[in-house]
């Protein structure tokens, strides 16, 4: 072994309530994976500065898609690829579909997690936008117990959460719509496949009489977490597209996300860019 590869310690419990335990125990000296895509990338660029992880890979309690007539809830352990090939997913939330497709590549896709993209807290992951449009509700476990709380709000700051040190987040609960919602999905980078995003953009409308009845919009890459564009879909609630709509909304995207420069693009790209997106799902609603 490499002198200067740390040395790690793994736990695989058998069940769910043994993996609970163990975080309760020491909460916080103990970090769980799931597919662990992010943490190998992390180990490869010799930067993964924990040292003791919790494998969660043979809990069944975790994994599965369940349908009732008010929700679907998804299980934190099921992957991409699983995701992609649900019928009822693909028929009522097409963007949480397209995300897991656009998620890096067909290995990534059958290994990496719903649940953790949404603890690994990139402001760049394909998912959380799409689970803020659809109102999704967490589910977190704890040896305490359980609790639920929306995901709108989840992420307080980049890479900070509302999860406890000793729990970890169980299901995913996406509410059915009983009217249908027009949806669209884009993500921008570098190259069509396996890139992280400069901008990611997910929206859904109800649309009644040509008139926007109620809007979802949320986007990835533009802050330090992901943003639920609250503002701008008061903007539009209630309103006919027309020029001035689009011009109004979009002033109020810019107030509402805070792109920045790295090395993937500009501020001023990310923004222009937010803005185009916005301006190409109102006028796909307008047709």
């Amino acid at each position: 072994m490499r002198a200067d590869v740390p040395s790690y310690e793994l736990r695989a419990p058998a069940n769910l309530p043994n993996a609970l335990a163990l975080l309760s125990q020491e909460p916080g000296a103990w970090q769980p994976f799931a597919g662990g895509t992010d943490l190998m990338v992390l180990l490869e660029a010799g930067k993964l500065a924990h040292t003791r992880f919790v494998s969660l890979t043979k809990l069944p309690e975790l994994r599965g898609i369940e349908v009732t007539p008010d929700a679907v809830t998804i299980g934190a352990m099921t992957t991409y690829t699983e995701i992609r090939h649900h019928p009822l997913l693909q028929a009522e939330f097409s963007l949480l579909c397209a995300a897991a497709r656009e998620t890096g590549g067909i290995a990534t896709q059958n290994r990496g997690t719903l649940g953790g993209n949404i603890v690994n807290a990139s402001p760049a992951a394909d998912s959380p936008p799409a689970l803020l449009v659809y109102d999704a509700e967490l589910e977190l476990l704890s040896a305490r117990g359980s609790r639920r709380l929306p995901y709108h709000g989840f992420h307080t700051g980049y890479k900070k959460m509302l999860l406890a040190p000793d729990e970890l987040v169980g299901r995913i609960r996406l509410p059915r719509r009983a009217a249908p919602w027009r949806q669209y999905y884009r993500k921008v980078g570098t190259r069509k496949a396996q890139a992280i995003s400069k901008v990611c953009f997910a929206g859904a409308a109800r649309m009644e009489g040509g008139a926007i009845r109620d809007i979802r919009l949320a986007l990835g890459s533009v802050a330090p977490i992901v943003v639920r564009a609250v503002k701008t879909e008061e903007a539009l609630r209630a309103t006919r597209l027309t020029t001035e709509t689009a011009t109004v909304a979009k002033e109020a995207l810019a107030r509402e996300i805070s792109p920045i420069d790295d090395i993937r693009s500009t501020a001023r790209y990310r923004l222009r860019v937010a803005q185009n997106l916005l301006e190409e799902f109102l006028q796909q609603l307008a047709r």
